[in-house]
């Protein structure tokens, strides 16, 4: 039967209403719902589906990045096991957060068990990752919270040759250490990226504006290795004249030919994601992050893989979900 890229999703078609079986996708996701730790609001473990399901409503040609549904895009079915382990650990974790974090000596079991589950979830897309790698796909992974892709990013670092860069679009800087007590923490994975992936030669931080100031200490210390754009400078160089193209290109610059991307969805203004579980006023419009990765795109970079993350769908409508969605059809696009 031949595919109609205008036409409605068939019952029981893959992602985006797309007819690709996994061997014949070029770009390979991999739903990832668990979110242990989130620290504020909860719910991002149900993102995954949710955007799933919202996905049907994308229309699939892109007026900058064309037929993006013939790069052939697959979604694994989601594992079980990691909405069970999600559950058990935030079950324990829950009750840390709400007494302000977790205390080191008294709850020592309970953040070993915790901490056992986040070394769990990145054993478990670090493996598919480099199964993906293998074959020659491009990895997408779609969390759950920003904890979720630790293993993705360090599959895809052994890879590059040289030196991986991240393009980290994101609230938060996510340097805290062991936040709360978790090492896995959702406020963690750059903190943990920087720590434990040294193939990561170069991270670019780009909608920052919310951060403790260790966090910009930890940054600073990190030398010429990270690069973060503070949501409010860009403001204020576009409020004096300065064009928002030409503060993504000079951000994009700064990344080695290898990139992954980490878009955790509270990067954009919180009117297009007020469900995530952190979100804070400013960040990017919907056609500013759009130019950001039409920007990359152009730059003639390689995208090796990425994540969208912190999705958090409604109980009684899709709107998160429905921007989720759009979000990950155009890094799916950045994909050469």
């Amino acid at each position: 039967m031949t595919f109609d890229p205008d036409a409605a999703g068939a019952p029981g078609s893959g992602i985006f209403g797309l007819p690709f079986t996994r061997d014949q996708a070029g770009i390979v996701l991999l739903p990832v719902p668990f979110d242990a730790t989130t620290s504020y609001g909860h719910g991002t473990a149900r993102g995954p589906d949710a955007i799933f399901d919202a996905s049907m409503q994308v229309d699939l040609y892109d007026r900058r990045l064309g037929r993006i549904y013939e790069r052939g895009i697959y979604m694994e079915p989601s594992d079980e096991t990691i909405a069970s382990l999600s559950e058990s650990a935030r079950a324990l974790a829950a009750p840390l957060i709400e007494a302000g974090g977790a205390d080191p000596k008294k709850d020592a079991a309970a953040i070993a068990k915790i901490d056992a589950a986040g070394e769990r979830v990145a054993a478990f897309t670090y493996d598919h990752t480099v199964r993906v790698l293998k074959e020659g796909k491009v990895p997408g992974l779609v969390g759950g919270d920003h904890s979720t892709p630790l293993g993705a990013i360090r599959a895809c670092a052994e890879l590059v040759k040289g030196g991986l860069g991240i393009l980290h679009i994101d609230a938060h800087m996510d340097f805290r250490e062991a936040y709360e007590g978790f090492t896995y923490s959702h406020a963690s994975i750059m903190y943990n990226v920087l720590k434990s992936v040294p193939g990561v030669s170069k991270l670019v931080q780009i909608g920052i504006r919310d951060f403790g100031e260790g966090e910009m200490d930890f940054g600073i210390e990190q030398g010429s290795r990270v690069h973060t754009c503070y949501d409010d400078q860009w403001a204020e160089q576009m409020l004096r004249g300065t064009a928002f193209e030409d503060l993504c290109k000079d951000a994009i610059a700064r990344l080695p030919q290898d990139v992954y991307i980490s878009f955790d969805i509270d990067g954009l203004d919180p009117a297009l994601c007020p469900r995530t579980g952190t979100p804070v006023p400013g960040g990017l419009s919907f056609h500013e992050a759009s130019l950001l990765l039409w920007t990359l795109k152009q730059s003639g970079r390689r995208v090796v893989g990425f994540d969208l993350v912190e999705v958090c769908p409604g109980a009684d409508d899709e709107w998160d979900a429905n921007v989720g969605a759009r979000i990950l059809y155009k890094l799916c696009g950045t994909v050469t």
